[in-house]
């Protein structure tokens, strides 16, 4: 996964925070720019977290490398903050408490169970009609060995944990590469 300049990570939280404050103020989303590197196509997803605890505030992306980067990232910035069903809407007033992180996603290819690699892959498992995703930070954030996490995987997509070894169950595996408004 090739690593992005300081420039352009420095225009993603930018824009990923501006993004959230004209959603949560009801004014126009900003525009990506002209950027060559924010009209790439590519997915990225945006977690919000607590800058006292970095406890989860809000995580919500676009797996498909089907938008400009630059829109995949002012979306998800929205999303994070006022669709994840597992938190409340994050509020104008809460934002100077949060930190934002950006993932933005490698493409997403099968892998098998014993080629994954804990804090180099991400997982999407699609299973019985249902898929779940967990970012390759996730494991190491709780250490986590590779069965665990496809484990997790599963059950974030709503299976049983182990359902990954059933033949049917498709695994993919994606880079990312990973920064947060704290390095930028």
């Amino acid at each position: 996964m090739e690593e992005l300049s300081q420039h352009i990570r420095r225009l993603l939280i930018d824009l990923a925070w501006e993004a959230i404050r004209a959603c949560l103020s009801d004014k126009p989303l900003p525009s990506p720019g002209s950027v060559e590197e924010l009209r790439q196509k590519r997915g990225a997803f945006v977690s919000l977290k607590r800058r006292v605890n970095r406890e989860l505030r809000g995580c919500i992306g676009h797996t498909q490398a089907d938008l400009p980067l630059g829109e995949a990232v002012t979306r998800a910035a929205v999303a994070a903050a006022t669709e994840d069903n597992r938190f409340a809407p994050v509020t104008l007033e809460e934002l100077p408490t949060l930190t934002l992180e950006i993932s933005v996603l490698g493409p997403l290819l099968p892998i098998r169970p014993e080629a994954v690699v804990v804090g180099t892959h991400g997982l999407v498992v699609r299973c019985q009609g249902r898929s779940g995703l967990l970012l390759p930070q996730v494991p190491g954030n709780y250490g986590w060995d590779r069965e665990t996490f496809l484990d997790y995987t599963c059950r974030k997509a709503g299976l049983a944990p182990a359902t990954w070894r059933k033949p049917e169950c498709e695994i993919l595996g994606f880079a990312a590469f990973v920064f947060s408004d704290d390095e930028a």
